[in-house]
């Protein structure tokens, strides 16, 4: 199942596309026909046993839809040439305006991808659901709060019932890309590449997991992509059908376009477009989630071995785990735009419209665009259920970081990107909308807001 969803997709979402918390080079190349699926066996050499991947029963959207439709509370419609699709993004609320369109064969479904019919990606803060057009499933992946990412695949058949399937190896051989020997911890993949009129790369060397922090002239090669972005250039909307033309690679791209009318039929999908700005969004929110995981996976196991062997050594390595993590949700390393940036999907004003406020009217979600891609660099993710699922003494330690470098006492100058500005602003929006952490700010234990 590569697609972010599950998407691994390779120049698009990789079996579930998402992103790295650093640039380089692919967990593994894609393939073009994927391996069959061995249900009962995770790719993990071994369970970490503070997580219980498999036996975990998840508490993500997708779960909770599933029970839903179990109860009879509500049911999914199989219409037209989308079947289940549109009825799946209305029951989990997925604005179809997230649309980002694939045309990389990074699925496991390969053989329907191509540049003329992309695969076409919709998500929200915790679901990406992935559709081929004639595939014979749809893909899904959500982020759970106890296990990460978790992936599902829906069959393409009207029946009584449209229960959802849990996948693990056929996924996982993608997804567990921090470990290619086992033991690894699932992620989102996000990546950029040289895509032939094949759907398959011309050069596996030209592929790399992008990031918040990857240049925007190397991002999205295997998407296509739809706003302005003025001066600025990027991978998106190029089909190289000639190898030789690559040393020449300005001449190949092609940017600043409304829609994609002129690229190929988009009669068959929701929307006529993939949103540079939805692109944008979705590079911080996996590289977020994915390092939430990572911090998730790695101090539990710390806290359940110090249970088991009477220890208590766990200190340092939740600092030390957890500081990845706090630079990324201060945005340390993203880069910065170089000109101003609009959709036209529509992507942006929905987006926004999901924000929780403070009493002056500011969210976390509220996009600039012209030099950076959010108003205030605070991660918006801080308010998620897998934030929160965090143990309490690694989002304690989160949440003193973030005050300490808020006041200017972190001297490393690895924030020094952050105004003064910024930093009231940020520390005002947060204590007003997040009661745990104002409750830290004051010095005093309190409930989780």
């Amino acid at each position: 199942m590569a697609a972010l969803i599950g998407l691994a997709v390779t120049a698009g979402l990789a079996a579930w596309a998402v992103l790295a918390p650093r640039e380089e080079a692919g967990p593994q190349a894609p393939e073009s026909v994927p391996a069959p699926e061995d249900a009962s066996v995770l790719r993990y050499a071994a369970e970490y046993p503070a997580i219980g991947y498999s036996a975990t029963e998840p508490s993500d959207p997708v779960a909770r839809l599933r029970e839903r439709l179990v109860r009879g509370e509500l049911g999914l419609t199989f219409d037209g040439e989308r079947g289940y699709l549109d009825s799946l993004l209305g029951a989990l609320g997925i604005d179809t305006a997230s649309q980002l369109l694939v045309f990389s064969k990074t699925s496991v479904q390969v053989r329907d991808i191509l540049p003329e019919t992309p695969r076409a990606i919709f998500f929200d803060d915790a679901t990406y659901v992935a559709w081929v057009r004639g595939a014979p499933t749809i893909e899904i992946a959500a982020m759970d709060p106890n296990v990460g990412p978790v992936f599902y695949t829906l069959e393409q058949r009207g029946a009584a019932d449209a229960p959802f399937e849990r996948q693990f190896g056929r996924c996982l051989r993608c997804h567990d890309s921090y470990s290619l020997t086992g033991g690894g911890v699932p992620r989102f993949i996000l990546g950029s590449g040289y895509i032939g009129a094949d759907g398959n790369l011309v050069s596996h060397e030209g592929w790399i997991l992008t990031s918040e922090r990857t240049p925007l002239r190397s991002r999205w090669g295997g998407w296509y992509v739809t706003g302005h972005h003025g001066d600025q250039v990027h991978l998106g909307n190029l089909i190289v059908r000639d190898v030789a033309t690559l040393q020449d690679l300005d001449t190949l791209r092609v940017g600043n376009i409304g829609d994609l009318d002129a690229l190929i039929d988009t009669s068959p999908y929701p929307t006529r477009y993939s949103d540079i700005v939805a692109l944008l969004v979705i590079e911080h929110q996996v590289g977020v989630q994915n390092l939430i995981t990572r911090v998730n996976y790695d101090t539990r196991t710390a806290f359940h071995a110090d249970e088991v062997q009477g220890t208590a050594e766990t200190g340092s390595l939740v600092a030390s785990t957890a500081e990845p993590l706090v630079r990324a949700l201060l945005f340390a390393d993203a880069v910065d735009l170089a000109s101003p940036i609009t959709g036209t999907s529509g992507f942006a004003e929905q987006f926004e419209a999901r924000a929780l406020r403070d009493s002056a009217g500011r969210s976390l979600r509220d996009l600039d665009l012209t030099r950076r891609v959010f108003r205030y660099p605070l991660s918006y993710l801080i308010h998620s259920e897998a934030f929160d699922a965090l143990p309490d003494a690694t989002r304690a330690h989160v949440y003193r970081r973030i005050v300490e470098i808020l006041a200017g006492d972190d001297a490393s100058g690895d924030f020094a990107h952050l105004s003064q500005a910024d930093r009231s602003a940020v520390l005002e929006i947060l204590a007003e909308t997040k009661s745990e952490f104002a409750a830290v700010l004051a010095g005093t234990p309190g409930d989780q807001g």
